[in-house]
């Protein structure tokens, strides 16, 4: 026992090391130098804007836009000139109900005007117009319009850089992070204010593959 004790101490000391190294490691990493120059295209099955809005003062209430598509053209020796473009297909809105999924895709009635975003929304779009980063670079401030509802606004994005490196599909990708505040009521859409709130705050997760 006083041989065996010692032994086993040992043969962990030493596989420690040795299953730490054949770990498997997450292809995308948060290391700058990573980000390759180029035109990138949206993952659209991991990119989405997740929505959320007050609801009677009692809870949280959140949705997803999601296969969204666009393009960023990305240089890490002029971060500042990155642009983005992408669309969000209103019409494939998501929410944990399917009674107010249909409610915000549901027709004015009568002709009317409808509740939310209607029958055959068109899609959103936000195109940048400018990008601020902050002095260690991982930050930024991105500016641009947000087309909703027919409805054109400047708006700013908080972005965060997430992550690069290979994805599994052997292609280059970059992740990003982002967080703003709306009206919508600024775009149209004023039903049920105040006891839905006014003010969505919006989260987007997304990912681009260099093309």
């Amino acid at each position: 026992m006083r041989l065996v004790l010692p032994l086993v101490a040992l043969a962990a000391a030493v596989a420690v090391p040795v299953i730490a190294q054949n770990a498997p490691q997450v292809p995308g990493q948060p290391d700058k130098t990573r980000v390759a120059a180029g035109t990138y295209a949206a993952d659209s099955a991991h990119t989405m804007v997740v929505w959320e809005v007050d609801h009677l003062g009692f809870s949280k209430y959140t949705g997803i836009f999601g296969d969204v598509t666009g393009t960023l053209v990305l240089d890490p020796a002029n971060p500042a000139a990155a642009k983005v473009d992408v669309t969000i297909p209103v019409a494939k809105v998501t929410t944990a109900n399917a009674g107010l999924t249909a409610h915000l895709l549901r027709a004015g009635k009568d002709g009317g005007k409808p509740d939310f975003f209607g029958a055959a929304p068109a899609d959103a779009k936000f195109v940048s117009t400018s990008v601020a980063l902050d002095d260690d670079g991982d930050e930024a401030k991105v500016t641009g319009n947000l087309t909703l509802n027919g409805v054109t606004r400047p708006v700013t994005l908080d972005v965060d850089f997430h992550g690069a490196g290979t994805g599994m599909n052997k292609k280059e990708t970059v992740g990003f992070q982002a967080e703003t505040k709306i009206k919508r009521s600024d775009f149209g859409i004023a039903y049920g204010i105040p006891m839905v709130s006014d003010e969505v705050e919006l989260e987007i997760h997304a990912a681009f593959e260099k093309q």
